[in-house]
């Protein structure tokens, strides 16, 4: 069976966005480890934690996928945004060691006109820094369009930085696949080569999980405008090749599609039935 899951509001707690996933038929979720724009995370409640556990033991929930916020930019240009970044970084990942399973996710930011070279190395940096602290969690880095001075909008980039980290043996990727499309890989018709050529430059080790997203935009646009399932430019055959790609369909998928929860009830149910479940 396919790990599927949607992306749910962290607001009411880890028991909460357990049930709710059950209720729309995902056994995986992904949620915000804070407002996706910034700020300050709720108290963590252990309690809640506890509870949530016993119910994805009991309903076969597991490889959860939390997301840093959006403000996160490890390669800012002003050095206080880039510790904000790693002290936003610390924080998620100090709560996340009572989540076993969890893995981390984030974008690895625009170096703002400072040049990759440089933003490559603010990020190595702090990861550098972060594993001092020996965290457990996996952090993950996306895959990303290349909008503006966006890094990770190839597998190259990708590479240089996790080549940076001194210890990267816990660090892998999330494979966006409206990111890859805008970004210019062809997953539609040439999904096998879009997966050997990551496997050449990153390794297929590396990849830990995957969002699934149609895009509003054509191959190559560098726009990053999400889709719903089959609705956009990638279209729901390339989605049923990629949930049953042998080098693909044991990782966890993650929609991060323009949907409410009926919506995303409707493409779990239509990906898992492509999938021949």
């Amino acid at each position: 069976m396919i790990r599927i899951g949607c992306h749910l509001s962290s607001s009411n707690g880890y028991l909460a966005m357990g049930k709710e996933a059950v209720k729309i038929g995902a056994n995986t979720f992904q949620f915000f480890t804070r407002n996706p724009r910034g700020g300050k995370a709720k108290e963590l409640n252990l309690a809640d934690v506890e509870a949530y556990l016993a119910f994805a033991g009991e309903h076969g929930i597991g490889q959860i996928l939390a997301h840093a916020p959006y403000t996160l930019n490890a390669c800012a240009k002003d050095a206080g945004l880039r510790q904000f970044a790693y002290d936003t970084m610390r924080d998620d990942l100090s709560r996340l060691k009572h989540l076993p399973e969890a893995m981390y996710n984030f974008h690895p930011g625009s170096h703002v006109k400072q040049g990759e070279e440089t933003g490559i190395s603010y990020i190595s940096d702090l990861l550098d820094r972060i594993n001092e602290h020996q965290y457990e969690t996996v952090i993950l880095l996306e895959t990303m369009a290349g909008k503006g001075t966006e890094l990770g909008r190839s597998f190259e980039e990708l590479a240089r930085i996790l080549d940076s980290v001194e210890d990267s043996s816990r660090l892998g990727v999330c494979f966006d696949t409206c990111h890859v499309f805008d970004g210019g890989y062809d997953i539609v018709h040439h999904l096998d080569q879009v997966l050997e050529e990551f496997d050449q430059v990153i390794g297929l080790e590396r990849l830990k999980a995957v969002h699934l997203n149609d895009s509003k935009n054509e191959l190559g646009s560098h726009k990053d405008r999400h889709e719903k399932i089959g609705e956009g430019q990638i279209g729901l055959r390339a989605f049923a090749n990629l949930v049953t790609h042998p080098k693909l369909k044991d990782l966890p998928f993650y929609l991060e599609t323009p949907n409410d929860l009926e919506g995303y009830q409707r493409e779990i149910a239509l990906l898992r039935e492509k999938a021949g479940e």
